[in-house]
């Protein structure tokens, strides 16, 4: 079996684990709080890569275009995961992580407008079968007057984490071209961790820091250890395989979220949330697997 392929598995492995281990630690923890202390975990990976691959000398040699893209990444980027964890603190994974895969919807369309991409017929069907399988997944229930806006909240946290998710892939692309990607995801961690605390300031939070248990500190550094754990191994991959095998693999990352969501987390799926499941694995496979065969 190939390296790569191995890697590959690995960094699905590990993101899949990030996502139940993030929704355990925001237990007692706001999501302001808990994305600034998972973030500060993750910048410790992220340079670890960069030293690692020995190009830390490439930050006198960013230019002013660059910069601008590193920031407008970092704080897409930042909104991205505050929207995220506050998701993930108010519903269940196994309707935000559906939800937040349609910004491969979006993305294919920003493309499209803004960097001249092709959108082409497998990409149409990709996108269909994304948001028909995101629709299946959900299932609202009725609920009181009194608790409709918070029933609701989620939805809007998840929407927007999957816009951010979107324009971070973007201003990525129109940016990372001049400068190593490794260096560049470094960079953009420390503006999602001063972000972060920007906005645990903000709102005051900062005092619930000496209240946090240490169960969901655990769970945070675990979580944090587990997203910088998969970037390793999604590099090591990049390094000695095509991106265009290993990025649909490590998409398969839904599938071990909502596997983990199940085993740890013990939510259910119904018939309706399994096929769509599988429409939306599909959707997202489908693209780059029709690239690669053909």
């Amino acid at each position: 079996m190939e390296l790569w392929f191995l890697y590959a598995i690995g960094a699905a492995i590990f993101a899949g684990l990030t996502t139940v281990l993030t929704k355990i630690g925001l237990k007692d923890v706001s999501s302001h709080l808990a994305t600034a202390i998972r973030t500060m975990v993750v910048i410790i990976f992220a340079w670890i890569i960069v030293l690692v691959s020995g190009v830390q000398g490439g930050v006198r040699h960013i230019d002013t275009r660059t910069w601008m893209f590193l920031v407008l990444s970092g704080l897409s980027t930042g909104g991205a995961w505050l929207c995220r964890y506050r998701a993930l603190k108010l519903g269940n994974v196994n309707k935000i992580t559906p939800i937040t895969k349609t910004s491969t919807i979006l993305t294919m369309l920003l493309a499209f407008i803004f960097l001249g991409e092709n959108l082409s017929t497998i990409m149409l069907i990709g996108m269909a079968l994304i948001g028909t399988g995101t629709w299946l997944m959900l299932e609202f229930k009725k609920t009181p007057k009194n608790e409709e806006k918070t029933s609701k909240s989620w939805l809007i946290f998840a929407v927007l984490a999957a816009v951010f998710a979107s324009l971070t892939a973007i201003f990525g692309s129109l940016g990372v071209s001049s400068i190593d990607a490794n260096l560049w995801t470094a960079i953009r961690t420390m503006i999602v961790a001063l972000l972060s605390w920007v906005m645990v300031f903000s709102a005051k939070e900062q005092k619930q820091i000496k209240s946090i248990k240490p169960k969901s500190y655990i769970f945070l550094i675990l979580s944090g250890i587990a997203t910088g754990t998969s970037w390793l191994f999604f590099y090591h991959a990049l390094q000695i395989g095509n991106a265009s095998l290993v990025v649909p693999i490590d998409q398969l990352s839904i599938l071990l979220t909502m596997g983990f969501a199940r085993i740890f987390l013990g939510e259910r799926f119904s018939k309706k949330s399994l096929l769509g499941l599988l429409l939306l694995t599909t959707g997202i496979l489908l693209p780059s697997l029709m690239e690669v065969l053909f």
